[in-house]
């Protein structure tokens, strides 16, 4: 039987795996790279990446005026 927290971070993992499908391999690409600078500068905390990712999505949407 699955703990509440082994459930939410299976939840979790497949709603980042959601959002990584909407881009192509290129904008993935450049997120995954911003999003592990992010948490690099950040000391590398566990339980933190989607925070990184969306922050990098929100980023590069910003720099080529994509909107999703």
């Amino acid at each position: 039987m699955s703990s509440p927290a082994t459930k939410a971070a299976k939840t979790q993992a497949v709603k980042a795996a959601v959002e990584v499908a909407e881009h192509t391999p290129l904008e993935h690409e450049e997120i995954a790279r911003l999003a592990y600078s992010y948490w690099e500068a950040r000391g590398r905390p566990d339980g933190s990446s989607q925070e990184d990712w969306y922050r990098a999505e929100r980023e590069i949407r910003k720099r080529t005026g994509a909107t999703r």
